[in-house]
């Protein structure tokens, strides 16, 4: 029977890229639910200073609340030209949380006086696991490329419009969802942390 992990976020993108990666890692074995399940737990605000610190806020608050192990995410985009700006204020880096056109038109407004050799940036995302009995792990993953002075494609979610992985000539919203998994920040920190995820689960009998 499955293990039940729950994946704390109410972002349905996230849910559904999380669950297509643990399904190629370890099909059948983990059933990975979102926090739409559980409509009463509120929102963790995010007021740690580092990827790693939200994660595990996010983390420990729904294993706490559930009496599940629990995995969550905090993942950003991080700009050379703005000293590493947006970085962990991503989300809402237009002031208004989840707001992806704005917050792309304002970090587009930022750089556009940049020059293209100078527009390098890279997505970062630290995973962490709570286990019920207070074991916790986090990997970290990173996405290297560039910001286009466009938007372009329509897959993905956030800033993926306008960032081109290294060594590419599209953005990560005209990849496919297995290309995106292959080399994206989330994927590698989800790859990362499997392991001791499959293996905590299992120790539970």
């Amino acid at each position: 029977m499955p293990h039940q992990l729950v994946l704390a976020t109410r972002n349905q993108g996230k849910v559904i890229e999380f669950r297509r990666i643990l399904d190629q890692l370890a099909p059948g074995e983990i059933d990975l639910i979102g926090l739409d399940k559980f409509p009463d737990l509120i929102d963790v605000e995010e007021t740690g200073l580092s990827f790693q610190e939200n994660a595990l806020l996010k983390a420990r608050y729904t294993t706490s609340m559930t009496g599940l192990p629990s995995i969550s995410d905090d993942s950003g985009l991080c700009v050379d030209a703005l000293d590493g700006a947006p970085g962990i204020h991503s989300a809402r880096w237009a002031g208004r949380h989840g707001d992806d056109a704005a917050n792309l038109k304002k970090l587009l407004a930022q750089l556009e006086a940049i020059p293209d050799d100078k527009r390098a940036a890279n997505f970062t995302c630290v995973a962490a696991l709570v286990m019920p009995d207070g074991r916790e792990v986090v990997a970290e993953g990173l996405f290297h490329g560039r910001i286009l002075r466009a938007p372009i494609g329509d897959q993905g979610f956030g800033y993926d419009p306008i960032f081109a992985p290294t060594g590419m000539d599209i953005s990560s919203a005209q990849m496919s969802a297995s290309e995106k998994d292959a080399v994206s920040h989330r994927g590698k920190s989800l790859r990362a942390i499997a392991p001791q995820v499959i293996q905590m689960l299992a120790s539970l009998g």
